[in-house]
């Protein structure tokens, strides 16, 4: 059995069910101990650039317009493995490359392998994936382990905020700074599984643009900044476009101090280990008087560290 995986998030699902021994190829954008031990078949043309917000949206959007992919397969590389399952997803043309590119790239295989695309729209969605991905490997008894061990520690903070009477936070977490995107997909169910609710969100569809103006009239008491795709430093290159927004330092969460920047992989990366993270950062954040941050997440994650999120104009 020769596996080639296509999405990060499934990449990571098959390294968290011990089934990494079956990959054989990865995409330029997977964890780190699979770029350096597996092949990397899926690059874009963006890789390694610099672009600011505004210029990343531009070009993806332009390229959208144009029914054109950023991404490309290194087919020589796909040749020589000759895959008998390749995972690729349709949630977002934009993130990640799409079903429709990989069958054109593997229309010139030999041998033709099994295309499973992987394409959740909430969270669980996203846990069933982890099956799909097991039982294609031929060890789906390991899904059910590592789902188990995943909803005990969801279900330890849901009982913890039900057994303390909790209030739900008013959260608004955006995707995308410039413009600014709301959050979509599984992202709202995170956030709703931390102990929060967030208004402004697309619960299992595309996260879409909107205006600042919304933000400031739904006033979140906490703000999360994930901009997809960028980790801390990244984003926080660019944190101090939202400061500049009529408003801004009349929203509650910055008044309150809880404006955090978080690496995006813990919400937009759709792996069900990856996710569960994500959820208990959020729980920390929403609620530290009941959860502190995990010591694994703790830089995954900046409260204010730019003096441009506090100043008074």
């Amino acid at each position: 059995m020769k596996i080639v995986s296509f999405l990060p998030a499934a990449t990571q699902m098959i390294y968290d069910m011990g089934l990494q021994h079956l990959l054989h190829g990865v995409t330029f954008e997977c964890p780190a101990k699979a770029l350096e031990e597996k092949p990397k078949i899926v690059r874009c043309i963006m890789e390694g650039k610099n672009y600011s917000s505004a210029e990343i949206d531009l070009v993806f959007s332009a390229a959208k317009a144009q029914g054109k992919s950023l991404y490309y397969v290194e087919e020589a590389l796909l040749q020589n493995i000759q895959p008998d399952i390749i995972f690729t997803q349709d949630t977002c043309e934009v993130c990640q490359i799409d079903t429709k590119c990989t069958a054109a790239a593997v229309a010139k295989l030999q041998k033709q392998p099994l295309i499973i695309p992987l394409t959740p729209n909430n969270l669980t969605d996203v846990y069933a994936t982890a099956v799909t991905i097991a039982k294609a490997a031929g060890y789906e008894e390991k899904a059910y382990t590592y789902l188990s061990g995943l909803q005990k520690r969801t279900d330890n903070i849901l009982d913890r905020l039900r057994q303390d009477k909790m209030p739900l936070k008013r959260v608004a977490l955006l995707e995308w700074i410039e413009p600014i995107y709301n959050c979509g997909h599984w992202i709202p169910f995170q956030i709703a599984q931390a102990g929060g609710v967030d208004m402004l969100s697309s619960p299992g569809g595309d996260s879409v643009r909107i205006e600042f103006d919304k933000v400031v009239k739904y006033n979140p008491e906490i703000l999360i900044v994930a901009p997809c795709g960028f980790h801390i430093e990244r984003a926080m290159q660019e944190i101090h476009l939202l400061a500049k927004h009529e408003g801004w330092h009349t929203i509650d969460a910055v008044k309150s101090g809880n404006v955090f920047v978080c690496d995006a992989g813990l919400f937009t990366q759709p792996s069900a280990s990856t996710l569960v993270d994500g959820i208990e950062l959020l729980s920390s954040l929403f609620h530290p008087e009941l959860f502190s941050v995990p010591a694994n997440l703790r830089a995954y994650y900046e409260k204010n560290k730019s003096s441009i999120l506090l100043e008074r104009r």
